[in-house]
């Protein structure tokens, strides 16, 4: 018979010492904000969460996922003929927003040590994938992708974009409103083939 515990309580085992304890993760792993380790990091607990969590938090003329958001950053490297890693490293370069939810760019740069805790997250991210080792030039292939990527969501998603003529891209993104479950189903069926093919 298991030991009962007060209601509210975690078992001793999943102590990790951080003043607000352990984060719960939806496939179950407990870990620790400071202390992330790329054995921590699960498919699922990514794309879950991103397909869920709104880009822009909220303030957005519909609801389009963070997920949808790294699904059409993956398939734009795709249609830039980039390599296998990048379009990986596109899919998963919001990853840690799985686990710190989305803090917007205006916000962010007020926040002196956010930076830093995000980069702890998708930095194990990138690590448990396979992508620790991403170059200079491969990375600024995903900011590229992700900045023209968001000037295209923001003509179609944002107040006070009249005026604003964003970059041509290769691929034609989705940016209708889609079930979470779909979107889900399609960023975790992309990245296994993705890492099927880089295996």
């Amino acid at each position: 018979m298991p030991n009962k515990r007060e209601p509210g309580t975690l078992p001793e085992h999943t102590e990790t010492g951080v003043s607000g304890g352990p984060m719960n993760t939806i496939s179950g792993i407990l870990l620790d904000p400071a202390n992330v380790r790329p054995e921590d990091i699960r498919l699922y607990d990514i794309a879950h969460p991103l397909s869920l969590l709104c880009r822009g938090v909220g303030q957005v003329r519909h609801f389009l996922s963070i997920g949808q958001h790294c699904v059409n950053c993956a398939k734009e490297a795709q249609a830039r003929g980039h390599s296998d890693r990048v379009v990986l490293a596109c899919l998963l370069h919001d990853g840690a927003e799985a686990y710190t939810s989305d803090v917007i760019r205006p916000v962010k740069v007020l926040l002196s040590d956010f930076d830093v805790l995000e980069d702890t997250f998708q930095n194990a991210i990138y690590a448990h994938f396979g992508l620790g080792d991403l170059s200079d030039e491969e990375l600024a292939q995903v900011k590229a992708i992700d900045d023209d990527m968001l000037w295209n969501e923001a003509k179609e998603l944002f107040s006070h974009t009249e005026d604003l003529e964003p970059p041509l891209l290769a691929s034609e993104p989705n940016l209708g409103v889609r079930a979470f479950d779909e979107v889900e189903e399609e960023y975790i069926a992309l990245a296994e083939r993705l890492l099927e093919r880089l295996r």
